[in-house]
């Protein structure tokens, strides 16, 4: 499994890298989420609300890379280990909690 990020420094969001950092994700692109959601229920066009779903995915990628600075081999080894076990969390509690204990919500 690749890292993190790619070779050019860019966070690689593959699923696997996502549903790891899913918690993170959860807590810090909380507002942007939000946001994001309630255009979608109040305008049923899709073009209405790209500026928002923009503003997701900045976030998501800006804490991606944070990550990868702060904690990236523990991101790395869960996000390995979610990949090997097509993402299910039961499977990886042990890299869950390195990851979780080097980079803290």
């Amino acid at each position: 499994m690749a890292g993190t990020v790619t070779s050019s420094g860019e966070p690689a969001p593959t699923s696997s890298v996502l549903m790891a950092a899913s918690k993170h994700v959860g807590s810090k692109c909380r507002a942007e989420n939000i946001a994001f959601l309630k255009c979608k229920k109040d305008d049923p066009n899709p073009e209405t609300c790209l500026d928002k779903g923009r503003l997701v995915t900045k976030c998501v990628l800006n804490l991606l890379r944070g990550l990868h600075q702060s904690c990236g081999k523990e991101l790395d080894a869960y996000a390995g280990c979610m990949h090997y076990h097509t993402n299910e969390f039961e499977f990886c509690r042990k890299e869950q909690n390195e990851f979780e204990k080097a980079c803290p919500l």
